[in-house]
């Protein structure tokens, strides 16, 4: 009975070996055939998974990105300066006190020593000093500024160490690398920052009874005196002038960061070509004095319209007075574009030249009128 019990014993191992060789056989003849067929093995899967990247791929990307950027402010870094402005003396208590100094930065755009900055920079400065990328000094006259778009225009003489190319804003889109360059608090010259374009398109209240158009917005760190500094792609082209930044919000508290804007270089070189050759921007003259009305202004004094421009006064030989309008009226409407709160008087109005003509809405008591006028220079 031991005998027939060991037999069986013996048969069954031997059948279950014979089972797990032939499973184990076709496991490796499959992966033979997987192998053969381009199929990766198992080991080969475990040793893609766990390799590292090589150092040629890690390498080849990181030299394209810095590589683009160092060009691109190699190229255009020795255009920009520092721009110091001497501020006139003040009168104290006891006695003249001087005046001190402002900074911003600029960029050099023309062979012939032009330099372009910000209006506010050079705003209520009685001298002003270039300072070149080079360290070198030097004075600096004004040719011309144009608050509206907060540009303006410096020359300076002798020899340049670099001019910067003008690029085309027009092709801007969102999420385009972008390096600001400038002398932030007027200490750390021709210091560099990137980002990217946020946004195209954008406006900001001036604080002058006009928004700032047109802007674009970066993420680049940009800080005061980084205004006036180039804004610059990676084909080095400066491709805006930056403005000015946002710290806070309007309606809280809120702290923010990353808030940046530039006057896009397509308005920059229509602004500049004009400051070169005539010393100011063509703006239309219509002749007039005014009051802002808005909601708040018509609820109080009981007004006919919500939003528009109330005529203060007209001059007599002016546009305005010879196409008929008085005193008390109130402009709604020039041309195609319709006063409001997102297009203040100013803004409508510069939409315009000297010489064109175009149709105005007034409200004159409970009347809605319409007036042709042509604009003066």
């Amino acid at each position: 009975m031991k005998r027939i019990w060991f037999i069986l014993i013996v048969a069954l191992v031997a059948f279950a070996a014979g089972l797990t060789g032939a499973y184990l056989g076709g496991l490796a003849a499959n992966r033979q055939a997987g192998n053969a067929a381009g199929i990766p093995s198992e080991a080969d899967l475990a040793a893609q998974a766990t390799a590292p990247p090589s150092e040629e791929s890690l390498s080849f990307q990181t030299v394209n990105i810095d590589t683009a950027i160092t060009q691109a402010v190699e190229k255009t870094g020795p255009a920009v300066v520092t721009v110091v402005g001497q501020l006139p003396d003040q009168m104290s208590f006891f006695g003249r006190v001087s005046g001190g100094t402002s900074s911003g930065s600029g960029v050099i755009i023309s062979e012939a020593g032009y330099v372009i900055t910000n209006n506010h920079v050079i705003e209520d400065t009685e001298s002003l000093t270039v300072v070149l990328a080079n360290g070198d000094e030097r004075p600096a006259r004004v040719i011309g500024t144009d608050p509206f778009s907060d540009l303006a225009v410096l020359k300076v003489d002798g020899e340049l160490p670099a001019v910067a190319e003008l690029g085309n804003s027009d092709a801007l889109k969102p999420g385009e690398t972008v390096i600001a360059i400038g002398s932030p608090l007027g200490d750390f010259k021709n210091t560099v920052t990137t980002g990217v374009i946020s946004a195209t398109g954008r406006s900001l209240d001036s604080g002058n009874g006009y928004l700032l158009e047109n802007l674009l917005q970066t993420d680049a760190a940009i800080n005061q005196g980084n205004s006036g500094g180039p804004l610059v792609n990676l084909a080095g082209q400066v491709i805006g002038i930056n403005t000015l930044i946002v710290r806070d919000s309007q309606s809280s508290s809120t702290v923010v960061e990353g808030l940046g804007f530039a006057v896009p270089s397509t308005s920059v070189r229509a602004v500049a070509d004009q400051l070169i050759a005539n010393g100011s921007v063509a703006r239309p003259y219509m002749g007039i004095r005014y009051q802002t009305i808005d909601p708040t202004v018509a609820r109080r004094y009981n007004l006919p319209v919500e939003w528009g421009v109330y005529i203060a006064s007209i001059d007599p030989q002016g546009p305005a007075a010879q196409a008929g309008l008085q005193t008390g009226d109130i402009i709604t409407q020039i041309g195609d574009f319709a006063l409001d709160e997102n297009r203040p008087y100013l803004n409508a109005l510069f939409n315009y030249s000297p010489g064109d003509t175009v149709t105005l809405k007034v409200a004159r008591g409970a009347e809605i009128l319409n007036f042709t006028l042509t604009f003066a220079s």
